[in-house]
């Protein structure tokens, strides 16, 4: 059941939460994406969670998925027009206007295509689901080597599948394909280093969970802030201070579920704000965007408060 959840939420995070599509569209969306969004979410808990890398190891990993699907399998990372055929031309900063030179990679598209990818199709929903589980199967896997190996096929074939759907026809160069793959085996290979630390090394308590939401919701809502280059200057110094915060509270003594489900809770609900401000990738009556946004609200309220009173059945908060 977690494993089923986790692949159900993760292409609702990714796509649907913040805005994206229009209710009906849901679990057409859930199903086209599940085997690569959600396989890509399942594989990474499992990879961290037999590895003891923990959430150093799955933020890692969640960047590697999140070049891997931009720079990769869609290449939106090098295609600075993927978003002209949508309700979103026009109204979004010309990704010209951040264009790094000689790589043809806009930074503050990157910044928010692989940045999503992280917040919302991998971290948050792993972390939501976790709270949901008992606290002795947290941090333990889910699925055997027949499970693994079944998930692993489904994601190489949701790879492919939405590489032929979602590409429009545009193909990368060979050294944009080049500097993605070595990009996602970098961070590959760090994620299977790193170790989680698993004492307190800070003095003091950590604060109450709420104050990690806020951190990162407000890190979150950094971006396009600022015009041109100062946009994403902008925002990743919140994401470095935000980072840096959250990492020396979570050393800190009282740490536990429900800290890690408020910080990567921030993204999400910020994105259910954005919901009401953003258009659908396709055109919608107001009337359906307005139940699609009020629907976004109910579920995402539903599953970070759902979370909240399940992480509470954790006695003896741990790192995690």
């Amino acid at each position: 059941m977690p494993v089923f959840a986790l692949w159900v939420l993760a292409p609702y995070a990714a796509e649907c939460s913040w805005g994206g599509f229009a209710l009906p569209d849901y679990p057409f969306v859930i199903l086209f994406l599940g085997p690569l969004y959600g396989g890509a979410a399942v594989l990474i808990r499992e990879a961290a969670r037999r590895t003891g890398g923990g959430w150093p190891a799955i933020v890692l990993l969640a960047t590697a998925f999140g070049v891997y699907m931009a720079g990769l399998v869609d290449q939106s990372l090098f295609n600075l027009d993927y978003l002209d055929d949508t309700e979103f031309a026009g109204i979004m900063r010309d990704p010209r206007d951040t264009l790094v030179p000689g790589v043809g990679v806009s930074l503050g598209d990157a910044l928010n295509f692989v940045g999503n990818h992280v917040a919302l199709t991998i971290c948050a929903p792993i972390a939501v689901i976790e709270s949901f589980v008992r606290p002795s199967r947290r941090r333990e896997p889910w699925l055997g080597r027949w499970g693994l190996g079944a998930v692993g096929v489904l994601f190489v074939l949701g790879s492919v599948l939405i590489h032929a759907d979602s590409s429009k026809g545009f193909t990368a160069a060979r050294h944009q394909l080049a500097i993605a793959s070595a990009t996602v085996l970098v961070l590959i290979a760090a994620a299977l280093l790193v170790r989680r630390r698993a004492t307190v090394t800070s003095a003091g308590r950590a604060p109450r969970a709420i104050w990690a939401g806020v951190v990162t919701l407000a890190a979150a809502a950094g971006t396009d802030l600022v015009p041109g280059w100062g946009g994403p200057a902008v925002y990743v110094a919140a994401i470095v201070v935000a980072a840096v915060v959250v990492v020396r509270w979570s050393r800190r003594d009282g740490w536990g579920q429900r800290h890690v489900l408020a910080a990567w809770s921030g993204p999400l609900l910020l994105a259910g704000i954005t919901a009401y401000l953003v258009p659908n990738y396709a055109p919608a009556t107001p009337a359906q965007a307005l139940i699609g946004d009020v629907t976004i609200t109910v579920v995402t309220l539903s599953l970070v408060i759902g979370a909240a009173l399940s992480a509470r059945r954790d006695p003896t908060p741990t790192p995690s």
